[in-house]
């Protein structure tokens, strides 16, 4: 029987490259974002190219309650969630005492909360049937203190830790839980988070999915693409904490604005 992944913040970015992949490979799709003509045109799509089943479920997940409206939606369909793509997020570049209290918080609400709360409430089900996977999209950031973008740095180290203790907690179930970290990505992200022009290295958002799915579905724990990237995660074991941040805010302050 085909299965049935569930993605949220799919309407571009990673979130659609990874879309792709699982509707290619075959597995009926449920995609969550808030951009309803973008979601439905994609729908069609995945029907008519690959033949599977596309749910649309138009609705903002760090909203209250819209998790559990979407639970409960799906549970009325009949449709079972074999696999949990948490992908929706976003940050906001600036200093702390300057950025927007309001979209700090919506940032927490998503990268956060709402990805917390659809893993509640979907993997007690994968646990019963002994099967499934959850992919929570954190960030090679999480392994650092962010300078500039402190509570967006702190949310992907949420993400990254709550992940890693899951995996743990579920091994030997059926079921896995996986942190795909990816370093900068050419995505809407960098324009929404008010960074500007980014010198540096950007993988493709493609290359950034192809190494995601390919890791998930052989149950990786820790997916970090690119070579570049896995060396870069181990700088916070071999340098002093203080040494860390310092390097993270000179990053910061090469980006142009």
């Amino acid at each position: 029987m085909r299965k049935t992944v569930l993605i949220t913040g799919v309407s571009g970015g990673i979130g659609k490259e990874l879309a792709d992949r699982f509707a290619k490979g075959g597995h009926n799709i449920v995609l969550v974002a808030r951009s309803e003509s973008k979601i439905v045109k994609l729908a069609q799509e995945y029907r008519k190219k690959y033949g599977i089943q596309a749910t649309v479920i138009a609705k903002d997940v760090a909203a209250p309650g819209v998790p559990e409206e979407i639970f409960t939606e799906l549970k009325e369909k009949g449709i079972t969630v074999d696999y949990l793509v948490n992908n929706a997020g976003f940050g906001l570049f600036g200093t702390f005492i300057e950025t927007d209290m309001e979209q700090e918080v919506n940032m927490i609400d998503v990268n956060i909360k709402a990805l917390t709360v659809m893993t509640k409430l979907f993997l007690p089900d994968m646990i019963k049937r002994g099967q499934g996977g959850v992919m929570n999209v954190a960030s090679l950031v999480g392994f650092f203190p962010g300078p500039m973008m402190s509570v967006y740095y702190a949310t992907k180290a949420y993400v990254l830790s709550f992940t890693e203790a899951l995996a743990n907690e579920v091994s030997g179930t059926g079921v896995t839980v996986t942190a795909l970290c990816p370093g900068l990505t050419s995505t809407g992200f960098v324009d929404r988070s008010g960074m500007g022009a980014v010198k540096g290295a950007i993988m493709e958002a493609g290359q950034v999915a192809e190494e995601g799915y390919r890791g998930f579905l052989r149950g990786k724990t820790l997916i970090m693409p690119g070579v570049r990237n896995r060396f870069i995660a181990f700088m916070p074991r071999l340098l002093p904490r203080m040494m860390v941040t310092r390097l993270v805010r000179s990053t910061q302050d090469r980006t142009e604005h």
